[in-house]
C-alpha cells in the first residue's frame, strides 16, 4: 500500500511542519503534496522550506497563484497524486500513530474503494474554542453511529437512515486513486462551505466505502479562531444560505443518476428548498414556506417544518 497524502495550505504557517510530520511517521506514506493556495502570511516560505528538508514532499502552487479555494486545491492533488491511495491533511491538522491501522487490514480486499474513520479536536486558543463550540456545540469525536459500508453509508449520508449519522471527516479518509477516476469524482469548486460533505456524500454512492475505527480519532483537526469551518455561525443566514447551495448541488447530481433511490432524491430537493426558506426573514419565511408546499406537501412534515422555519441568528 502506497499513499499521496494532499495537503492543501492557506495561511496556516504555525501548523505546516506538524501537519507533515505526522504524515512522514508512515513507512506507507511515499508522497506529499504540499498546495499552496495564495497563502498572504509566511506559508509559502514555510511550505519551500520543508519541501527542501523532505524528499517526499512535493510543493505545488496553482498556476496563477492565486487563491482558489480548498476543493479546487484538493482536485489539483487528486489530479496529480501518483500513488496507489490518497488521503487527505488539512495543514493546520494533524495524524495520529493508528491513522492508517484501518486501511492496512481493509484495503487487502480489493472491492473496497475508500475506507473512513473519526476525528477529534484540539484547541490552541480560547477563542478558538469559543469559536468552534458556537458552530459545533460539540468537543467530542467527528464520526459516525455504527460501522457500515457500501450502499448502506450513502444511505446513512444522504439521512435515509437517520440513526447513521450525517458526517465523516476527509482528513480521516483514504481513496483508491482508480476509483475516483471513472467517474472522475472531483470537490465541487463552487462551494464555499459544505464542500467536504457533498463530496462524501457524492464518494459513498459512486465507491465501495467502509467503515474503519469510527469509536477512536485517527487523526486532530486543531480549533482555532481562524478555522474556515468555524467563520460561519451556526444557523446564521450565511449558514442557510450554504445549506442552499450543498443540497442544490446534491439535488441537481442525484437526479442525473441512474439507479439512485428515489428517496434520496427527493430528500435533497427538500433539504433545498427549507434551507431556501430558513435563509429568508420575517413575513418572507412564511409566504415563500406556504407556496413551496403547494407543490411539496412533504415539507409540512415535522423534520423538514422544523428546519424550514428556524429563525437565523
Amino acid at each position: 500500500m502506497t499513499i499521496s497524502v494532499i495537503i492543501p495550505v492557506y495561511n496556516a504557517a504555525a501548523f505546516i511542519e506538524k501537519a507533515v510530520l505526522s504524515a512522514l511517521q508512515f513507512s506507507e506514506v511515499k508522497e506529499i503534496l504540499l498546495i499552496d493556495d495564495g497563502s498572504t502570511d509566511g506559508s509559502l516560505k514555510i511550505c519551500e522550506e520543508v519541501a527542501e528538508k523532505y524528499s517526499i514532499v512535493t510543493f505545488l502552487q496553482h498556476p496563477d497563484k492565486k487563491n482558489h479555494g480548498v476543493s479546487a486545491t484538493r482536485n489539483l492533488g487528486m489530479d496529480l497524486a501518483s500513488q496507489e491511495f490518497i488521503a487527505f491533511l488539512d495543514a493546520d491538522d494533524f495524524y495520529l500513530p493508528n491513522r492508517f491501522d484501518a486501511e492496512r487490514k481493509y484495503f487487502k480486499n480489493p472491492e473496497i474503494d475508500g475506507i473512513f474513520g473519526a476525528i477529534g479536536v484540539e484547541f490552541v486558543t480560547e477563542a478558538g474554542k469559543k469559536k468552534y463550540l458556537s458552530v459545533i456545540n460539540d468537543t467530542g469525536l467527528t464520526t459516525v453511529n455504527h460501522p457500515a459500508e457500501g450502499l448502506d453509508v450513502f444511505y446513512g449520508l444522504s439521512q435515509i437512515n437517520l440513526a447513521f449519522g450525517t458526517f465523516f471527516s476527509l482528513i480521516a479518509t483514504t481513496l483508491r486513486k482508480k476509483a475516483i477516476e471513472n467517474p472522475k469524482l472531483r470537490l465541487n469548486e463552487s462551494l464555499k462551505m459544505h464542500e467536504d460533505r457533498d463530496f462524501i456524500v457524492k464518494l459513498s454512492y459512486h465507491c465501495h466505502l467502509k467503515s474503519g475505527f469510527i469509536d477512536k480519532a485517527v487523526a486532530i483537526r486543531t480549533g482555532h479562531e481562524n478555522n474556515t469551518f468555524s467563520s460561519v455561525q451556526n444557523k446564521s443566514k450565511t449558514y442557510y444560505n450554504n445549506q442552499e447551495k450543498l443540497y442544490y448541488s446534491l439535488f441537481t447530481w442525484a437526479r442525473k443518476q441512474q439507479g439512485i433511490p428515489r428517496e434520496a432524491v427527493e430528500l435533497f430537493k427538500l433539504k433545498h428548498l427549507c434551507a431556501k426558506v430558513a435563509a429568508k426573514s420575517g413575513v418572507n419565511k412564511y409566504v415563500s414556506y406556504a407556496l413551496y408546499s403547494l407543490t411539496e406537501p412533504k415539507l409540512l412534515k415535522t423534520r423538514y417544518r422544523y428546519f424550514a422555519l428556524k429563525n437565523y441568528l
